[in-house]
Order: structure tokens, then sequence, then C-alpha cells
């Protein structure tokens, strides 16, 4: 059977219907395998207006259950006897004597009839679909009512053609078999089955598929820059999408191009437009929910709104030039940085200590003195997604030099994982102090992120942190970013793990080795992370990790004097004499090779010796002086190839099959 759930509502957030889809879906999936009403296979839709669930493979109604019930023992008087047989509704003649494995009881095979899908569903949805969780919700049509993100207007709810019926308490809407088109183009309410369910909201204006709708968009002959963010949000904002190009006049070409496309992207949700030469042209690509714009009405309207917001950002930047940002620097104290914190002057002084202490140049300093002097410019004040740009814009036409323009331009850099890190080693100095002082500031006060609140960002910090290191190449220490805060350096290596992890897509046991053998650079936990990755494959590798988690669990119980040395003069037999000689002529390589490809190949070469030794010797002899020499044959293995990676954290194919 086919199922079909459609929740009609007032315009959703177009950034929480991803959501709300995952949890309807998989909420459906579960509910109808719990219940044994078959094997669904689903697909979810949505517009602004409505979430859609569609399924196939319901059966029509549950399975007959039967389950034994075991009563009292076979020698129980009769009264207790018939007690059982009058729970189960059968008469005392009707129960078996079998042996549970235990002993003779009376028991009984219940049976329940399977109840109808059309039931279960009836009975589940309400709740099901109330529980949908949102950031934020609200009670509709107000107290009393039903919580959900915007008031639920109709639910549309069939099993093959067989409404589902229910009522969503509190919002006095029950389900039905009808849907409600685009708000403007199509009809308020018309009947749908589950096979034409698509048509018929096509047929008044509704494109449910997202796929369609982004395709819809992007078919315009103009040549816009396709800003993937911006895509998804018009995807999820109109059921109906119709792309309008649009002009303006090329005098605002004179404002820089992040300001334009700032104003029309975050502002408006237009596409800016590149011209042949590959340079921002006077145009704007608009989305509009309706089925054209054969007037031109819709097109100059957008014009119109544009031309006003271009106008407040020429007069904002004519009018923030009549002040350098090197006057602005005490401004800064009239910023709140946080409460705790202090000023945003506070934190530039701080900044500029922090950029001295990691090597910065004199650029570095300057950077860092006025990167957060445009908080205070009323371009920004207007248009705060510019901060730091516009910095670096106003620092160029006020003629600081080229360092110290790109250094503020890129000081916020990098916003995400995906982003580049900032241009030059100026510019990831500034960017990196920036970083530490907040973090170092924030943990300070206790105000350390859990779970989902992070209301300072400063899991991007460190991870922002992170990324300028690896990919900038930095000789940056961790001692000399974190300094001794120990609960600061645990929050730092939970972002240098899940970089190295899931953007730079290291195995978890290869991250964890090379990690736990330590190491104050992330360069160079980078260059041995690859080293390992690609050595792994080879024959030795893997045994001998295996070798070395054996000499770790063996170690591990092992009561050893630190200072006590191995005595070579007591080795017996020759395995572990040739491990102990192979131990000492690749001690006595290792350091002379370039790489540590060429290293970690050297040490696995260790790996028939150590096999060998564990065949042929045993470790826990019974002279103790004798075993404790073995013991510290182990121990300085381990200690002296351990600094690239412990290898004991490597799980092998071996493990991995257990």
């Amino acid at each position: 059977m086919n199922f079909l759930l459609e929740i009609g509502c007032e315009e959703i957030p177009d950034w929480m219907l991803a959501g709300a889809l995952e949890y309807l879906g998989g909420a459906i999936v579960d509910l109808t395998k719990n219940l044994r009403a078959g094997e669904a296979t689903i697909r979810t839709d949505a517009t602004p207006r409505r979430l859609v669930v569609r399924t196939e493979g319901l059966i029509p109604r549950q399975p007959d259950s039967e389950e034994r019930v075991w009563g009292p023992a076979k020698s129980a008087p009769a009264p207790a006897v018939a007690g059982f047989a009058k729970k189960q509704g059968v008469d005392p003649s009707q129960l078996e004597i079998l042996s549970d494995g235990k002993a003779e009881k009376y028991s009984y095979v219940r049976k329940t009839p399977g109840r109808a899908t059309v039931e279960i569903l009836a009975e589940s949805l309400p709740q099901l679909i109330l529980k949908t969780p949102f950031p934020k919700t609200m009670l509709w049509p107000g107290k009393g009512g039903a919580r959900f993100i915007r008031p639920i207007r109709w639910v549309v709810a069939l099993l093959d053609n067989q409404v589902i019926p229910f009522e969503i308490t509190g919002a006095d809407v029950r389900s039905g078999n009808e849907s409600s088109g685009h708000r403007k183009l199509g009809a308020y309410r018309f009947p749908v089955t589950y096979e034409n369910y698509e048509e018929q909201l096509r047929a008044n204006f509704v494109i449910l598929s997202a796929d369609e709708r982004r395709k819809r968009i992007q078919a315009v002959p103009t040549k816009y820059k396709c800003d993937n963010d911006l895509l998804n949000t018009l995807v999820n904002l109109t059921e109906w999408p119709t792309p309008i190009t649009g002009n303006f006049d090329p005098s605002f070409l004179d404002l820089p191009g992040e300001v334009l496309t700032t104003v029309m992207k975050v502002h408006q949700k237009y596409f800016s437009v590149e011209g042949a030469n590959g340079k921002l042209a006077p145009q704007f690509v608009a989305v509009t929910n309706t089925d054209g714009d054969p007037d031109g009405l819709i097109r100059l309207g957008n014009e119109r709104v544009l031309i006003s917001r271009f106008n407040d950002a020429r007069f904002f930047w004519d009018s923030d030039q009549k002040r350098k940002l090197s006057e602005r620097v005490q401004d800064l104290a009239n910023v709140t940085f946080q409460a705790k914190l202090g000023s945003y002057l506070e934190k530039t002084n701080k900044v500029v200590d922090l950029v001295k202490e990691l090597g910065g140049d004199a650029h570095a300093e300057r950077a860092a003195l006025l990167c957060k002097t445009d908080l205070t410019t009323e371009l920004v004040k207007e248009f705060t997604e510019l901060q730091g740009i516009v910095g670096g814009l106003y620092a160029r036409t006020q003629g600081e030099p080229e360092e110290v323009a790109t250094a503020i331009y890129d000081h916020y850099k990098p916003v995400s994982m995906e982003d580049s890190i900032p241009r030059g080693r100026t510019a990831q100095l500034v960017a990196i102090a920036d970083k530490l002082d907040t973090l170092r500031g924030c943990f300070g006060i206790g105000m350390i992120p859990t779970g989902s609140k992070d209301p300072f960002a400063l899991r991007r910090a460190a991870q922002g942190v992170v990324k300028i290191i690896v990919e900038g190449k930095l000789k940056l220490t961790i001692p000399q970013m974190l300094g001794a805060d120990t609960a600061l350096k645990e929050f730092f290596f939970d972002r240098v793990r899940y970089y190295f992890r899931e953007v730079l897509g290291f195995k978890y046991d290869e991250v964890n080795a090379v990690l736990k053998a330590g190491s104050d650079s992330l360069v160079d936990v980078e260059q041995r992370l690859a080293a390992v990755q690609q050595v792994r494959p080879t024959r030795d590798f893997e045994p001998l990790a295996a070798g070395f988690k054996r000499i770790n669990n063996i170690l591990r119980d092992a009561v050893l004097d630190h200072n006590e040395l191995l005595d070579p003069g007591r080795l017996e037999v020759e395995p572990e004499k040739a491990l102990y000689y192979q131990y000492l002529d690749v001690s006595k390589k290792i350091g002379s090779l370039p790489d540590y490809v060429s290293k970690l190949s050297l040490i696995a070469s260790l790996r028939p010796h150590v096999d060998r030794f564990f065949e042929s010797v045993l470790v826990n002899a019974p002279d103790p002086g004798i075993r404790t020499n073995r013991l510290l044959l182990l121990r300085s293995i381990l200690n002296e190839f351990s600094t690239i990676a412990d290898f004991s954290e490597i799980v092998t194919t071996s493990q991995e099959n257990k």
C-alpha cells in the first residue's frame, strides 16, 4: 500500500526544512518497522508551505502474533491454575503442561490479531507530527494550541486513497484528501490521490521537487555568479521560482565589488552578474515566486529597491572616508566585546601583543592594531557581513601597506572548513592571534562550549587556527599558542582530531597513533600522518603494529625501574640477540634518513625479528634477572620507535575482523 502525508502550514524558514524532513522520514520508517506495518521505501519533499512524506510497501494490517505465556508449576493447586486461565480468558482445560527448561508448568499460547495499518497511523501520526523538531516553536493559534514552527492549515493523510482519520489537537485541523496550491496562483483547496498528487500540485503552480526548482532557477541565459548557499535558500523560499534579470546604474561599479555583491546577496537575495571580462556587470538576477513578469513591474520594483540600498552603501562609504582607521582605534573603547572581557580596544591591545609573541613583523602589528576599527564605521553598522572586508578596503584606500590591508581583509578567515585561509604570513598570524585571544579569554572566564551552545563560535575559532597552521605550514608550537590551560588544550586537540580525520581524511587510528606519540607542531603531525598513511599498506607495517600492541600490553603490567638499563650480556638465545642487534642497527640509521616515510619503512623492517622473538622467546622467564632484561629490551624498542607514531594505536585487519 502507498502512504502520503502532507503537512501544510504557513511559510517555514528555509533553513529549517532539511531537519524537519530528516525527522519525519526517519520517524515514519521507525513507526512502520516497529509496528510491523511493512518495510517502507520513503521519499521526502518540502516547499515553504508543506512537508511531504511518501512511502510504498506498507501492508494493509499487521500480521497476527503469538506469544507463549507461562503460568504456575504443574504441582500448583487448582485455584492457582484457574486464576491463570481466567487471566488469559480461557478455560483451564485449554492450558498445556510443558517444560520451560527448568520445570513443567501450565502455559498458554496467546494470539493477538494484527491491527489495520490505517488504525495504527491514525493513532500515531498526530503526536509524530507535533514532535517535529524545530529550533523554535510557538503555540498556534494561542495558549493551549498546537506547538509547531508555524500554524498548521491542512493535513493530507492517505493510505492508498483512503483518508487516515485524525485531528491535530489544539490546531482544529482534521486530516483529509485536500491539498492547497500556490498562495496566489493556485486553488485554495483541491482533492488529491497518491497517484496524482504531484501532478495536481503542478497544475496549481507548486513544484514539489527541490531539484526541479533548482534547475528552473538556473535556467536563465544571463551569466550570473552562482552562489550555492544563496541558490539553496531560494530553492527553499519558492514553490514556483522564476528568475528575472534586472539592471542598475553602471556608476555604482565605482564602489568595491565586495560591497555590491553583499548588498545583492545578503540583503536582496539577488545573484550578481559577471561581464565577458569576468568583472562585475551592472545587472542582477532575482528569483520571484510567480509565473513570470510580463509587464516588467517586478523587475522595476527590484531595481528601485536595489538602487536605494546601493545609494545607502555609497553614502556610508563616502562618509567613512572622512576619518582614517588609525583615528578610530580609541573608538573601540566604546564597543563591547564581552562583558567580562571588556571592550574591543582591550581585545585589540591583546591581539597586538599576541602577534608579537607569535613572531609577527611591523606590518602584522599594524594590521592587528587596525583590524577591528571598521566596527565603528557606518558601512559595517549597516552591512555587518562586511566586517573585516571593509577594514581591508579602507586600509588600501587610505594608503596602508598592502600586507596590512590584506591582513585586515582576511583576518576573519576561514569562516568554514570550505573557506580558504588568509593570504600570506602576515594575514595568517593576525587571524591566528585574533582567534587565540578569543579562545584564551573565553576559557579564562569559564565560557567553555557545552553541547550545541557555543555563542562565541569557539569551535570555529579553534578549527580556523588548526586549518591556518597546517595549510599555511606555520612553525607555531602548541605551548606557544595555548600556554598552560589544560581545558583549552583538550578542546583544541579535539578540533585537531576532527580536522585531520574529517577534513583531511586520515583514519581515526592513524590520528590517535601520531598524536599519542606527541608533537608540538601541527605541520609535523601532518607530515607523520602522511607517512603512516603511505607506509601502512606495506607488508610489514600492520603485523609490526600488532607486535607493538603486544609489547605495550606486556609492559603495562610489568614493574620496571625507570633508571634500570638493558644489559646486552644477559641476552641468552639467538632470537632475542638478533632483535637487539637489529634494534641497534635501525636506531643508528634512522637519524640520518631524510623523511618520515623512510624512517617508518626502516622501523617496519623490525617485523620479522619481533615475530621470531615472540615465537621463540619466553618473556616471563623463571629467572627474574633474565625476565627483567627481556622486558627492558622490549621497553627500549617501544620507546625508541614510538616517537613518530604509537604503533599500538593502529587497528590491524585481524582486529577489525573480530
